[in-house]
């Protein structure tokens, strides 16, 4: 049986993933920081039937992400897809003398997205089958700070990736979700009752778009209809406008400071 490795697999979009992977028959090896969290997801998994491994690791350390990338090398035991998830919100200015979080969102969701993309491309390439999925977002058209540039280099890297393993087997997926259900947004600090009812989305039906979306070999997932038309309309208009919504998306979204 095809296993699936997905990282941030313990909650929110990562989790969806290794619930419908899990549904289509796929084992999994879930990457998280919290042990408890990653035992009590596969625990779960596992009542479905499924073979799920865990492998407990902080993607902002490389010894931790040469763990994981070990892992996706290890030709005993093949990893058919990679689900490139973790990450969090990054409100940090860019001006801030004190740049320790944008370092770690560097490492988390940048250069992991990297080293574990290049470790699972080269062992799927000599199999001459595979896909990988790195979980960008619609943040990376727009202008909100650090996260914004992030998503925007996800985005690039993965369709560059696609370019580079074109003809040999391996196919790569970018998802481009919006606003989605899950507790990132609570996490992360964002005030989400800015954002318009009709914007939000939920996780399960994300992410099945996104694994039909891999079924046909589609290199850029953006789920419903409303927001590709929305993002069709944010990547023509003039950058003046758009920085102009950004900051107004930015400055209505953020929680205020508790006293």
């Amino acid at each position: 049986m095809a296993t699936a490795l997905v990282t941030g697999g313990t909650s929110g979009i990562g989790a969806e993933f290794a619930r419908q992977l899990a549904a289509r028959g796929w084992d999994l090896v879930l990457v998280a920081r919290d042990a408890t969290r990653l035992d009590d997801t596969a625990a779960a998994l596992r009542a479905t039937g499924r073979r799920v491994e865990v492998l407990s690791a902080d993607l902002g350390d490389r010894s931790d992400v040469d763990r994981v990338a070990a892992r996706l090398a290890d030709e005993a035991s093949p990893v058919e897809l990679l689900v490139n998830n973790a990450g969090f919100g990054v409100h940090t200015p860019l001006t801030s003398e004190d740049v320790a979080t944008h370092d770690a969102a560097f490492e988390v969701m940048v250069r992991s997205v990297l080293v574990l993309s290049g470790s699972a491309a080269r062992a799927m390439r000599l199999r001459g089958r595979g896909r990988i999925v790195n979980v960008s977002s619609t943040a990376g058209f727009m202008t909100m700070g650090g996260y914004s540039a992030i998503k925007a280099w996800v985005t690039s890297f993965s369709e560059s990736l696609s370019v580079e393993l074109a003809g040999t087997g391996v196919g790569v997926t970018v998802l481009l979700p919006g606003w989605v259900k899950t507790e990132f947004h609570q996490r992360a600090g964002i005030r989400s009752s800015s954002i318009p009812n009709a914007l939000w989305l939920g996780a399960e039906p994300l992410v099945a778009a996104c694994l039909r979306d891999v079924d046909d070999n589609k290199v850029v997932s953006m789920p419903t209809v409303r927001y590709r038309v929305l993002f069709w309309l944010v990547r023509h208009a003039p950058r003046s406008v758009v920085r102009r919504v950004s900051g107004a998306i930015s400055s209505s979204r953020r929680k205020p400071a508790e006293s």
